[in-house]
């Protein structure tokens, strides 16, 4: 196979070896030089190949001026992108390669073909930091079944998506868990991911936010891409600080979270950071942790606990101080180095970590922690807490303890007399009979009451969500206090952290505990229902999710001013004076957003009707809003909007004619689905190589003037609906439906410049 890479003719030899792929580049020409050859080298690294080894000799004389002939060697892996430490070292160096031998044994794709041995003058392939391989062959072109190179209409070599190649290592890192991953560095070198993640960040509200210079999602273009590149492999990329800013950490509080604002090349990187760190660790992060995960979120961590923490006896409520803040760097690093092998994603971890932070234009060093706001952060975080999870589920295991028996004596005893009664009934007659049936239905009375299942069992659960964690222990107190003590222990020696002993809590399962805003605690119920064909205490031992009202949702309706309370201590419905001079649709459109918020939260609560309250506070407060705008009354601002089915809604005008925004319903957020966990594979979300990013810059078609053959740059904007459409571009933009237009510079410089 031949190609042309950079004007050098060069020669591809792809011999094939127990799922290895082997490309030697052999140059043809002698009037190449080193230099080319060195491009060639960085292209064919950016294709995926690896171990590349460029040696050179001299043919002639100084007179003569003749150029070197260069070798390049290269390796792929197919199989997977790394190797266990222990197998590093059993693979043999790099043999010479043998084009098209005769087979030893076989036919076809079944031959057997020998080995030779590489000379000791060859490129060392097989060196200390590269991949040892086993000893290569060549095959004849339709014997072996690996992809060919693919070209594009210019005949350039098309690179593999990097996609398939992350979706291969966590396919790697979830059959073997204890797999040690190397060279992941070169992942951040390949265009298409910088693509993907321009696709997964541009949408954000937060795309067209400032950080400490004016860069944002606007102006995105190859070249930027290029330029981010090439500074990552010289070296020389180096984070810019954050802007710090500050939000309210909670509904009427004083507090203040600190967050970090990225510039958005930042955001890109640490978005391909993202996607190669979550490619290793997804796969072998705690079933138990569901935080900042991909299709986990705080109703998975709710139905699971639901699921699993029935009949425990005690909580223990895990809170440690300032989590994100107090992260030690060191630490981390170390972690990262335990299961990737790679110094200069590693040292690119450390940058990000050490940029610092602008505040009022003050420059602070960071020597801890993560910035909350950062792309990277939430995994940097989950890195980190996953040894926590390793360390809670080994103590689980060493505290498990069986049960002696399954069931209780005094419940076994009275299952006894009810067998032995009902085995006496069947001889029995007349007045025996009877007092035998009394006898049996008041057995059945006490056996109601009796306790069932013994508790000599001692088991630990647990669930994580970001920093907040919970344990379920069926023990006695003790044991809770050793665990406790157990955890800070390891937070503190370990993780370098602080368990908070005022927020870290022992709570009876019989009282309520709190758990990412819910109430949870473990019913005592003996009433008896209906279960298949006999009755049983269904409701005993399990858990039950409530929704803390007087602490949530009261606090939330008098922070927006939708009810206020009179002299009297009674709460009525109130106008929210401030929403005035927002048009009647979006006045309805706030209240509905607000409120199927909270009640789509609190949808798998056991006292979701509860909710029923809140809706009919909403509902008058936003009549009474209306009617404070149009000085009317909520009587007649609902008989104004009143659709003839019983409720009431604002009509607004569309191309396909008048519609109505109807007023939500509480019922309407229900979730039916209760015990539906579905955990999607992550990679499925990124099918596919190539973006329309991608595919719209490569175009090189201006989409505003039609030039075309021009470079072009991404003019970005962060809403649509707000355009006036009084310009061009604004037409453009309003007629595609898209935050998004690709145009030349001239016209990217008259959007900005008019």
């Amino acid at each position: 196979m031949r190609i042309e890479l950079l004007n050098v003719e060069c020669e591809f030899q792809v011999p094939v070896v127990f799922g290895r792929r082997n490309v030697y580049v052999t140059t043809v020409d002698t009037a190449a030089s080193t230099s080319d050859m060195n491009n060639i080298a960085f292209r064919l690294c950016a294709m995926g190949y690896q171990s590349i080894h460029v040696t050179s000799q001299r043919t002639g004389n100084n007179e003569t001026k003749a150029y070197p002939t260069i070798r390049i060697c290269l390796l792929i892996t197919l199989t997977g992108d790394c190797l266990s430490r222990n197998a590093q070292t059993s693979y043999a160096k790099c043999p010479m390669r043998v084009i098209n031998p005769k087979p030893t044994k076989g036919k076809g794709d079944d031959a057997e073909y020998p080995i030779r041995q590489r000379s000791s003058h060859s490129s060392p392939v097989g060196s200390n930091d590269s991949y040892g391989i086993h000893p290569v062959f060549q095959t004849k072109e339709n014997s072996y079944c690996i992809p060919k190179l693919k070209f594009d209409s210019g005949g350039k070599p098309q690179m593999q998506p990097t996609i398939e190649i992350l979706d291969r290592i966590r396919k790697n890192s979830r059959d073997n868990k204890e797999e040690i991953f190397t060279r992941l560095y070169r992942y951040l070198l390949r265009p298409d991911l910088y693509y993907l993640a321009y696709k997964n960040l541009y949408a954000n509200k937060g795309a067209g936010t400032k950080g400490v210079n004016d860069d944002t999602a606007d102006g995105f273009s190859k070249e930027k891409v290029d330029r981010i590149i090439q500074s990552l492999v010289d070296g020389t990329y180096t984070p810019n600080p954050v802007r710090r800013e500050y939000i309210q950490k909670k509904q009427n509080s004083t507090k203040k979270r600190p967050l970090g604002i990225p510039t958005f090349t930042d955001k890109l990187v640490q978005e391909v950071l993202r996607m190669i760190l979550e490619s290793v660790y997804e796969p072998i992060f705690s079933n138990n942790s569901h935080g900042f995960r991909p299709n986990r979120s705080c109703h998975t961590a709710l139905k699971s606990l639901k699921r699993e923490f029935s009949g425990v006896s005690w909580f223990i409520e895990g809170d440690i101080k300032g989590c994100f803040d107090n992260i030690d760097h060191q630490v981390l690093a170390n972690v990262i180095n335990a299961k990737i092998k790679d110094a200069r994603l590693i040292q690119l971890i450390w940058k990000f970590l050490k940029a610092g932070y602008m505040e009022d234009w003050q420059y602070h060093a960071t020597y801890s922690g993560c910035p909350q706001g950062g792309i990277v952060s939430p995994i940097l975080a989950n890195i980190y807490l996953n040894e926590l999870d390793k360390f809670v589920e080994k103590t689980a295991k060493e505290f498990y303890k069986s049960r002696d028996r399954h069931h209780t004596p005094e419940y076994d005893k009275v299952t006894w007399q009810i067998k032995k009664a009902q085995k006496q009934l069947k001889t029995a007659t007349g007045q025996e009979k009877t007092a035998l049936l009394q006898k049996i239905a008041q057995l059945k009375a006490v056996m109601h009451k009796t306790p069932c299942m013994s508790k000599t069992d001692k088991v630990i659960k647990y669930i994580r969500y970001a920093d907040d964690f919970i344990l379920g222990v069926k023990g006695d107190k003790a044991d809770c206090e050793r665990i406790k003590r157990q955890l800070s222990d390891f937070i503190s020696q370990t993780l370098k952290m602080e368990l908070s002993e005022q927020k870290t809590l022992i709570t009876h399962s019989n009282q309520y505990a709190r758990f990412l805003g819910y109430d949870i605690r473990v019913r005592r119920d003996q009433k008896l229902k209906p279960h298949g064909n006999h009755v049983s205490r269904t409701l005993n031992g399990s858990v039950e999710l409530c929704i803390p009202f007087a602490d949530k949702i009261m606090p939330f309706l008098f922070g927006k001013s939708v009810i206020r309370q009179l002299r009297d201590g009674t709460i009525e419905p109130t106008a929210r004076k401030y929403i005035f001079r927002c048009t009647d649709l979006e006045i309805v459109s706030t209240y509905n957003s607000e409120l199927r918020g909270i009640c789509n939260y609190y949808s798998i609560a056991s006292n979701f009707n509860k909710l029923q309250y809140f809706e009919y506070l909403m509902e008058y407060s936003c009549l009474k809003t209306l009617a404070g705008k149009h000085e009317s009354t909520s009587r007649k601002m609902m008989r104004k909007y009143r659709d003839g089915n019983g409720s009431w809604g604002v009509p607004y005008q569309t191309k396909a004619g008048i519609k109505r925004r109807s007023f939500a319903r509480f019922m309407d957020c229900k979730n039916t689905d209760l015990w539906t966990d579905k955990i999607i594979d992550f990679a499925i979300a990124h099918i596919g190589s190539r973006t329309s990013f991608d595919d719209r810059l490569s175009a090189r078609v201006c989409e505003l003037c039609g030039k075309t053959n021009v470079p072009l740059e991404i003019h970005h904007v962060n809403k649509v609906k707000n355009l006036k459409g009084k310009q061009l571009w604004e037409l453009a933009m309003i007629a595609k439906k898209r935050k998004t237009l690709a145009v030349c510079k001239d016209c990217h410089h008259k959007i900005h410049h008019p």
